[in-house]
Order: structure tokens, then C-alpha cells, then sequence
């Protein structure tokens, strides 16, 4: 039999004498609760920056510090690197890498980057396992770099192992982003507690199996989110990604797409990541390097769906559509004109600014 609570407690008696809504009995809260409504998102600060969740969309700049992400831009691999960018001493990146990272960062900003990730692990299927070593020593020059090169730019650390993380906040990192997020592991969940950093919490499976995808989704993201409060992390600190191509099929991510807008139930600013994925590539058939609309069409669908925050390889078209759909969809739009210098008269209504 079910535990019932005492009768009167939580309940809002009847009082049929007054007639109307108050004639019947209704639930109240209890004293120690909360409304259980989640409201708007709140602002947060990453770093340098303060970003204001429902004003517009904030685009993630990808810096992959790897020889074999699936989109073929690990900077370890790229061309003029020594050794087709290997390490030296076998870990880290040699200098090369390091000014590379810091060019394509800059270049990011440039076009509109609100915030750099910075990883040295791939994620991909199947991808190479990096010890510990390897990544700090691939990932903590590269965000000492762009942290000395780029001051007002906030920097975030990809990974899933607490030293790696510890590291780059040590080198200037401002988040914490765990493609594990729904981990039952708290390690990372106490590290951004302790340093009092934001923190993504991503959806992942080891495998693609499930009885009711978006219901799944949710209720993982939901348990990670209570297990972060649990661990010391502010609500306003935490951030969500429901992992586009992570233990899941091009099916589930088709249909990932289409319930986006489900995943505002869960009042979090929400992450979205479908930048060159191979679920793209197989709609299309096409590969990576040959995704770029098909990563704006989701930008624009993301956009609609109320997400807060793109990560893309391709900052500057991901922006203009990413601004297209905000001034569709949001309504701070158009923004308004500038305050008149003093002294200057007033505009008449209908002037261009």
C-alpha cells in the first residue's frame, strides 16, 4: 500500500460556506518546498563574459587538438605541423599546433565566437583512447595560449577525466564541458563546484538502445541535474546537451531534432552540437568537409527550438543563420537604435538610425 500523508497536511481544507473556488479542497505546498516550476533561464558569467540566456543565440567555436576528429580538423593533423602534427616527446602538441590553435582562435572571435571549446580527445565512434598525460599535455598549452591571446574570450575545456579538467582551469579555462554528463560519476560535478564553474552536462550511451528516446533523454539529463545540485553546483551554473550523435542512431538524431524544443521542460540553457555529424552525412551522403548546410539547417531548426547555444566548426555562417533565426523567432528584434549624442535633435519617428 502506498505511503499517504497525514490528512490536513499539504492540503488546502474545503470551505463550502464561502462559496466558489474555495468550496473544494486542493493541494498547497509544503513548508521546505520549492514550486517546482523551473522559470527562465538566469544570466551567467563564464569567465570574462556574461551571457544572457532568451536574448540571443551564442555561438561555440570547436578547437580540436587531436590528429583524428571525424571532421578531419584535429589540429595535431593538420598540415605544416612536424610529423603531420605529432607531439613532442610523444604528448603534447609542439609549438606549431600551439600557434595554429591560437590563429584559428583568434580567427573565431573574429567572426563572431562568443566562447572556444578546446579538446584533446576525440569523441568520435570509435575513436583512439588518450591517457591522461597525453591530453593535459595536448590541451593545457593550447588554453594557456588562447587564455594569454584572447583575454576577453570565455574558454572551455572538453573532456571527461577531472585531472585534464583541473588542469585547464588551473591554465585559464572558465567551463567545464562533459560529454558524459549523465555519468553516475560525481568527479567533475565536485571539481566545477569547488572552483565554482559553469558546467555542460551531455547525453551519452555506450549504446544506442532504448524503449522511448525523448523520455529517456530527459529523465538522464533530469538525474544528472540533480545529482550536479546534490554535488555543490549552482542551479544558474548548469548547462545541458542533449548529445546529437552520441549513443545514438541517425534515426534517434533525426528525431532528437525534431523534439528539441522538449528538452526546455528541464529549465536549462541548452547546448546543441551538430557541426559536420555523421548523421548529416548519411541524410546527404556527403562528407564532412561538404556539411556545412546541413549544419546550418539544424542551426536554424535549434534556433527555433530554444536552444542557447550552437557549437560549430564554421563560426561565421553558423552566426548569420543562427541571427537570421533569432530575429524570427526572438523578440528583441530590431534592436534599438542608439541614444543621440547630446545636443543633437530628436529623431522623427520613421528615421532610419
Amino acid at each position: 500500500m502506498r505511503d499517504r500523508p497525514p490528512t490536513g497536511q499539504g492540503v488546502v481544507v474545503a470551505r463550502p460556506e464561502l462559496g466558489g473556488g474555495a468550496a473544494t479542497p486542493s493541494f498547497d505546498l509544503p513548508d521546505d518546498a520549492t514550486t517546482g516550476i523551473p522559470g527562465r533561464a538566469g544570466r551567467l558569467r563564464i569567465g570574462p563574459s556574461v551571457f544572457d540566456w532568451g536574448s540571443r543565440t551564442y555561438v561555440m567555436g570547436i578547437l580540436n587538438v587531436t590528429p583524428d576528429s571525424f571532421s578531419g580538423d584535429g589540429l595535431l593533423a593538420a598540415p605544416g605541423v612536424e610529423g603531420g602534427g605529432g607531439a613532442v616527446g610523444g604528448f603534447g602538441p609542439d609549438p606549431d599546433a600551439v600557434t595554429l590553435a591560437v590563429a584559428l582562435g583568434r580567427r573565431m572571435v573574429d567572426e563572431g565566437a562568443d566562447l572556444l571549446d578546446v579538446g584533446g580527445e576525440s569523441s568520435r565512434p570509435g575513436h583512439a583512447l588518450v591517457s591522461q598525460q597525453d591530453e593535459i599535455a595536448r590541451v593545457v598549452p593550447v588554453v594557456s595560449a588562447l587564455r594569454a591571446a584572447l583575454p576577453d574570450t570565455p574558454l572551455s575545456v572538453d573532456t571527461t577525466k577531472v585531472a585534464v579538467a583541473a588542469a585547464a582551469l588551473d591554465a585559464g579555462a572558465d567551463l567545464v564541458n562533459d560529454v558524459w554528463g549523465v555519468d553516475p560519476g560525481e568527479e567533475l560535478l565536485h571539481l566545477a563546484a569547488a572552483r565554482g564553474v559553469p558546467i555542460v552536462l551531455m547525453h551519452n550511451r555506450a549504446e544506442a538502445r532504448y524503449t522511448n528516446l525523448m523520455a529517456e533523454i530527459l529523465a538522464d539529463l533530469q538525474r544528472a541535474i540533480e545529482r550536479a545540485l546534490r554535488a555543490g553546483v549552482a542551479w544558474d551554473s548548469i548547462v545541458i546537451d542533449p548529445g546529437f550523435g552520441f549513443g545514438k542512431t541517425p534515426a534517434h538524431n533525426l528525431v532528437l531534432l525534431r523534439e528539441l524544443a522538449s528538452l526546455r521542460v528541464l529549465g536549462r540553457p541548452i547546448l546543441l552540437g551538430t557541426s559536420r555529424k555523421s548523421t548529416l552525412g548519411k541524410v546527404l551522403d556527403l562528407p564532412p568537409e561538404e556539411r556545412l548546410e546541413a549544419t546550418l539547417a539544424t542551426t536554424a531548426l535549434g534556433v527555433a527550438a530554444g536552444i542557447d547555444i550552437v557549437r560549430v566548426h564554421d563560426v561565421r555562417p553558423n552566426l548569420r543563420a543562427a541571427r537570421m533565426a533569432d530575429a524570427i523567432v526572438r523578440p528583441a528584434w530590431p534592436p534599438a537604435p542608439p541614444a543621440p549624442p547630446p545636443g543633437a535633435p530628436p529623431r522623427a519617428e520613421g528615421d532610419a538610425p
